[in-house]
């Protein structure tokens, strides 16, 4: 949330200048506590005597009184400015009502002369024109009301007319409707009278040249009246947001210098120099209200017959709404970071595919149809002309893809049909998945289409058929949506609210800010933040929060400095091991849990996954120290802790939280009450957008692309499953390992799943590989799948020796030096240090997580 997008959009245009320089104060902040930074780090005297003469409370002091001397001047030119109008406003409305009275007065022929019911009061609607006018009961008497012809004003002739609008205002109204308004817009507005008033007003009415044009003349100034009303209206609306806007942006700048410098100004500032300049006095305050309040007043007589309500309601429908801007969740800062890293793409892109030839990119000044679109091929038939568009590798990598996919379903096998046409379509996904060639969800939503066409399915009953398209789409649809995807939902709202309401950053600051400045200890502190931040708000999401918090730290540390490069590689590691600490920390923890039968406790899950962890994130920080030797020179800013207090809201959210936790983790015990964890998911969903504190703007931007893409992987599970092809493919690989004990099993295939988690996502890498896993394990003489699906999940989190290997590597790559533009990491700190991690997390998995495992009874 960012105020200064508030000010921005919320100012009056023509005001601009005169509003608080939110943007400008909070460069000083950052420039003041540079200098104050160095001033620490330097021992010479000269230099701490100058800092200590220019002290950062005096800069800043003087920086606010030249902003509120600007705002305060500006106000007072315009409150008497405004206030000079109304005055005048007024007086002209005195004279318009006692030239009416006179004009009432004269005499006027019997017959049209109104009778005491239907005397205009002084309170009465003196404008038909106005917009409620055609909301009220009488709105039937529009069509009867006489309008004056603009060129010949005695018409005696004069035919009923449809209502006149503010767009014409050369039209008049005949003087009947001075006499009989009053009975049209008074209080009780009843029908009573209807009949008699529209033949009164349907009726010519003979007035002589003079009258006539004293009527006419009191009509438009009448309607100038009313215009004069809503512009003065709406401009001390608008000075009244102007303070508003002002005050707010003195607090929120006075709370960011205090929290990013460590001292107390705001209080003290706030309180003996904006509250008592004019502007923000509330004497101030209470004369802007009562003039506001005057020309209600004023509009209610003159226009809707005293009817106060609908004078503001009128009134307040000109007013510009106010641009609030929410906080954001972490999930729509992730979409954020994934815009500004796809999308922001140079000219002219390929249709298909990533690639990004020079020679295609538009320049300005460029025609996109003059560009030359062919490029010459040579071949062995002779030298051809293709389009640009077509000569790039994913061109190539969609037609080797093709390829395989028809040889796999037209080459004969020796298994059945619907087996082979699985094999076909889960090669041809896995291909798909492990190139990118076209994005992860949309090949997750071919998997039901593919198995409804190539009838892949088989029905559940002995003996097993091939299912029509009509109830393999039945099946293959349910697959999708399980009770895993409702606990997936679960986690993105507990890390959004946790995330909005700054929860996350609150918890995290204070432990952060008890890391001291030993760059060794802060290192390692963050690490851990970062894994326990992933527990619970995912590993998808933890970086990102991580990332924000050290923010005072890379802004003070040289654009060189290793401890930079240590801190961020150092949050994406322990992010990936964070990933694999509890069973929403991560997607692929979700797939393991639909797989294991019966699926693990919580407590089952911490038992293994904690120390696996722990000791996993002590031997990273150890290959980080080695490597970067971040104490060399290096000294920390320190990380200052959130001083606001829980608010109520803030309280609700944790207290939700922690109970949903607790529930998932005694689900087991609750399964006769509660059935799954999915259920148990829909509490939070319910509690917190049932009560607003999310919204639907938050509910959009979750990660749908994560959720589609774990719909697809259980929807090819099960469809592999119900083809047969994965009996078939363990009973295969079951023969080639009959020999080995679980152990090998496991070691065999965390280091293959280590590999391919690293080469494709984690997520990829658990639903193809995970479902092969248990089957084997099923096979095997010692049965033990829930051990070997266990071990492979962890894997799949441990894998880390590419920028690409998972969310927390790909968030961390991203990251860039705002004073040169230069990324902090590249590929080669991720290969050397990552792969060394990676591995170091293999051997921990098979020693430690093997024995928990083995002692849990998995």
């Amino acid at each position: 949330m960012k105020f200064s997008h508030s000010i921005q959009f919320n100012a009056v245009p023509d005001w601009s200048s005169n509003y608080l320089a939110y943007s400008n104060l909070k460069k000083l902040i950052y420039q003041l506590e540079k200098t104050t930074y160095h001033s620490y780090e330097s021992d010479d005297a000269e230099t701490a005597l100058l800092v200590s003469v220019q002290d950062p409370d005096n800069i800043f002091r003087k920086a606010l009184d030249t902003e509120l001397e600007k705002i305060s001047k500006f106000y007072q030119a315009k409150e008497l400015e405004i206030y000079g109008e109304i005055t005048k406003l007024l007086k002209d409305e005195e004279e318009f009502y006692l030239s009416l009275n006179q004009l009432d007065g004269q005499d006027l022929p019997t017959s049209h002369r109104p009778t005491t019911s239907l005397s205009r009061p002084r309170a009465s609607s003196l404008l038909w024109g106005s917009r409620a006018r055609r909301e009220s009961n009488w709105s039937e008497l529009n069509d009867e009301v006489i309008e004056e012809n603009e060129n010949d004003g005695t018409d005696e002739n004069a035919a009923p007319c449809k209502p006149r609008s503010d767009s014409e205002p050369n039209k008049l109204v005949s003087r009947d409707f001075f006499i009989t308004q009053a009975g049209l817009r008074g209080p009780k507005r009843g029908h009573g009278k209807s009949n008699s008033l529209t033949a009164r007003l349907a009726s010519p009415v003979r007035v002589n040249d003079d009258q006539d044009e004293m009527y006419s003349h009191l009509n438009l100034k009448g309607k100038s009246l009313r215009k004069r009303i809503t512009n003065l209206y709406v401009q001390l609306c608008e000075i009244k947001s102007f303070v508003q806007l002002n005050r707010t942006g003195f607090c929120k700048v006075l709370k960011k210098y205090d929290k990013i410098l460590g001292k107390s100004l705001k209080t003290s500032y706030m309180e003996s120099r904006v509250d008592v300049s004019v502007p923000f006095q509330s004497d101030t305050a209470k004369h802007r209200e009562e003039r506001i309040e005057k020309l209600e007043h004023v509009y209610a007589k003159l226009v809707t017959g005293d009817d106060l309500v609908l004078a503001k309601e009128e009134l307040r429908s000109n007013v510009r709404e106010h641009v609030v801007w929410e906080r954001n969740t972490v999930w729509r800062e992730m979409i954020g970071i994934e815009r500004k890293s796809q999308a922001a793409h140079l000219g002219l892109r390929t249709i298909i595919g990533t690639d990004d030839y020079p020679a295609l990119r538009r320049l300005q000044g460029d025609d996109i149809y003059e560009m030359d679109m062919k490029v010459e091929l040579a071949t062995p038939f002779g030298i051809f002309l293709f389009p640009k568009l077509l000569i790039n590798s994913t061109i190539f990598y969609l037609l080797a893809i093709g390829i395989i996919f028809i040889l796999l379903l037209i080459v004969p096998m020796n298994i059945e049909a619907e087996q082979q046409n699985c094999l076909a379509m889960l090669v041809f996904v896995s291909l798909l998945w492990a190139t990118e060639t076209i994005p992860l969800f949309v090949t997750s939503l071919l998997i039901p289409f593919l198995s409804v066409v190539l009838r892949i399915v088989r029905s559940d009953e002995i003996p097993s058929n091939r299912l029509e398209p009509e109830d393999a789409a039945k099946y293959i649809f349910a697959a999708m949506w399980t009770p895993v995807i409702m606990l997936l939902l679960g986690g993105f709202t507990i890390a959004a609210a946790l995330s909005k309401y700054n929860i996350a950053r609150q918890i995290a600051t204070f432990v952060l800010c008890k890391a001291g400045n030993n760059p060794k200890t802060v290192l390692i502190t963050n690490m851990f933040v970062a894994s326990f931040a992933s527990m619970w708000i995912s590993n998808v999401a933890a970086p990102v929060l991580c990332f924000s918090i050290i923010q005072p730290m890379l802004r003070n540390l040289p654009p060189e400095s290793q401890m930079s490069k240590a801190l961020i590689l150092g949050i994406a590691l322990a992010s990936n091991i964070g990933g694999m600490l509890s069973p929403i920390a991560s997607p692929q923890n979700i797939v393991a849990i639909q797989i294991m039968q019966p699926p693990p406790s919580w407590g089952v899950w911490f038992f293994i996954a904690l120390p696996v962890g722990i000791i996993s994130n002590f031997i990273i920080w150890i290959i980080l120290l080695v490597s970067f030797r971040p104490s060399k020179g290096t000294t920390i800013v320190l990380i200052r802790p959130v001083k606001d207090k829980f608010t109520g809201v803030q309280w609700f959210v944790s207290i939700v939280t922690f109970a949903t936790i607790i529930l998932w983790c005694l689900s087991h015990q609750l399964e006769w009450l509660l059935g799954d964890m999915g259920v148990i998911a829909i509490i939070p969903i319910v509690l917190f957008f049932g009560t607003g504190i999310l919204t639907k703007e938050d509910f959009n931007n979750f990660l749908w692309t994560i959720i589609i893409l774990a719909a697809g992987g259980l929807s090819l599970g099960k469809a592999v499953e119900s083809s047969g092809l994965l009996n078939t493919i363990a009973s295969e690989i079951t023969a080639g390992i009959e020999d080995l004990n679980v152990y090998s099993v496991l070691a065999i295939f965390a280091t293959l799943i280590l590999i391919v988690a690293t080469f494709i996502s984690h997520t990829v890498a658990a639903l193809i590989i995970l479902p092969i896993l248990y089957s084997v394990g099923t096979s095997m003489e010692d049965q033990h799948p829930n051990l070997l699906v266990m071990g492979g999940a962890l894997m799949c989190s441990a894998a880390m020796g590419l920028p690409t290997s998972g969310f927390p590597n790909m968030t961390a790559i991203m990251m860039e030096n705002p004073q040169t533009g230069q990324r902090y990491l590249n590929v080669k700190h991720f290969i050397t240090r990552g792969v060394p991690s990676s591995i170091i997390s293999l051997l921990v998995v098979l020693s430690v997580g093997y024995a928990l495992m083995y002692i849990v009874g998995m």
